[in-house]
């Protein structure tokens, strides 16, 4: 069988760096492929890709005002992926060349041989994206240029207040170029700039240390930290640590819970976004399984997943699998309008894609994942929310998490939280943590703010053993009857 390349309408640029990037250096072009998709189709497969990837990363951090280590690293393969059926083979290779392209085919066609059934793909075709500029991060400073900026960090942090002590400060870029070609005749480039900035103070008082971090980055160049950007980071995390030296011991119990805006949605996230994947779904395993129209939250609450948000972390162009991406509509109004899909799961749900294919690397498959995930806005005044509550607790920044898909179940602790008493945001508290289930808790949000915002760009998740930078998102929220698990 013969497969005649054509390509998916993206930005000439991408495509040309990718070529430059990933085929031409190897004697490669693109009507060489066809040979490759001709012998793993000759078998009785539904679909197969190719997906060849350049990533060039740093690292640097700064603590003590001394470069404590510094890291950089080029990587590059192809993967080879065949689908038949449910099934699917996979090989890759770091020697990008048509004889280790031809020997990943045969090993990947082996499972055609099987007579899987063969079902139409449901793949929708449209135009690439330019969400993004696609600068080298790692090229846009010197790397003295580099340290100097995490020095300025430093002594930003140590400059607010005389009791911060200790600040580390991490520095990270990304240059990542893929290239798509898909059995189906269509191929897709992207190439991907990311870059974050964290700093991570450590402040005492009376003999008593707490910490506080803050930070932010996304799909541009270095030249987003200037200095304005700098002092805020640096007065964010210094803001939380001083918090954290005045907080009390945080109570247990059930009680009211209203969420800060913007980074709070990685409990959205965690709790509900993986629930509801095209995979969890398929195989039955998500508490969302087979409850397409139904009420699975409170009115007024609508969820989305968003990969076209310009510049954003958990944007792309293209997904890892040459698709499009776009906005999904998960939840609307409370009603579950769909799932988060990657051609594998699509086609087998005879559902369309929905552009979140995702993978870590050419040495992974892809996968249903989520990209920029947030609630929308309600029509609450967030000081209206605050004054609603007589006792509760007010969670504006979280720390570590963690759930379980097949029942919904979530812990997560809060890494900075106010005691809400009579309507007033009165003493800070540590060590809440808290405890509910995400399907029971979308029914219980009775509040939803008009101030949403989403995360500085921070957010990596993980699944299956594979990382993705994403985003996440809400307005202020507020929930009735939450479990929260204290330290007094």
């Amino acid at each position: 069988m013969t497969v005649t390349l054509e390509q998916l309408r993206v930005p000439e640029l991408s495509l040309a760096t990718a070529n430059d990037t990933l085929l031409a250096p190897y004697g490669l072009e693109l009507a060489a492929l066809e040979p490759v998709f001709g012998q793993i189709m000759s078998h009785q497969a539904d679909y197969a890709d190719l997906y060849f990837q350049y990533t060039r990363s740093e690292g640097w951090s700064l603590e003590e005002g001394k470069v404590k280590s510094g890291s950089f690293a080029i990587d590059q393969g192809v993967g080879v992926r065949v689908v038949a059926g449910e099934k699917t083979a996979f090989a890759y290779s770091d020697d990008i060349s048509l004889p280790a392209l031809e020997s990943a085919a045969r090993a990947t066609r082996a499972i055609a041989r099987q007579g899987a059934q063969r079902r139409a793909a449901v793949a929708r075709r449209g135009v690439g994206r330019e969400l993004y500029a696609p600068h080298d991060p790692l090229a846009s400073l010197p790397d003295t240029a580099k340290v100097a900026l995490l020095e300025r960090l430093e002594g930003f942090a140590r400059a607010v207040d005389p009791r911060v002590k200790q600040v580390i400060a991490g520095l990270a870029g990304e240059y990542e170029v893929v290239l798509v070609a898909r059995s189906d005749g269509l191929t897709a480039a992207d190439v991907r700039p990311l870059v974050r900035l964290s700093v991570q103070v450590i402040a005492e008082d009376g003999g008593r240390r707490e910490q506080g971090s803050a930070g932010g980055g996304g799909r541009f160049d270095y030249a987003y930290f200037t200095d304005d950007v700098l002092r805020d980071y640096a007065q964010k995390a210094v803001h939380q640590a001083l918090i954290n030296l005045e907080a009390r011991p945080a109570p247990a119990g059930t009680m009211t819970v209203v969420l800060g805006p913007g980074w709070p949605g990685i409990l959205l996230h965690e709790a509900i976004g993986h629930g509801l994947e095209g995979d969890f779904n398929r195989k039955g395993t998500s508490a969302f399984s087979g409850r397409i129209g139904e009420r699975v939250a409170a009115p007024g609450v609508t969820v989305v997943d968003d990969g076209t948000i310009a510049r954003r972390r958990g944007s792309l162009n293209v997904d890892d699998e040459g698709n499009p991406t776009q906005c999904t509509t998960l939840i609307e109004n409370g009603v579950l309008k769909g799932y988060i899909q990657d051609s594998l799961n699509a086609r087998l749900m005879g559902v369309p894609v929905t552009g979140n294919g995702r993978r870590e690397s050419y040495a992974h498959i892809p996968m249903p994942r989520m990209t920029n995930t947030y609630m929308l806005n309600g029509d609450k005044d967030p000081q209206e929310i605050i004054k609603s509550v007589k006792r509760g607790l007010y969670a504006v920044n979280f720390g570590g998490g963690q759930v379980d898909i097949v029942s919904g179940k979530f812990v997560f602790s809060a890494a900075e939280a106010f005691m809400i008493e009579d309507g007033k945001v009165t003493y800070p508290v540590k060590g809440a943590t808290l405890i509910g289930n995400g399907p029971e808790v979308l029914k219980h949000v009775s509040m939803i703010g008009n101030d949403m915002g989403l995360d500085p760009g921070v957010g990596t998740c993980g699944k299956d053993g594979q990382s993705v930078p994403v985003g996440v998102g809400q307005p202020t929220l507020k929930i009735d009857g939450l479990t929260v698990g204290g330290t007094a």
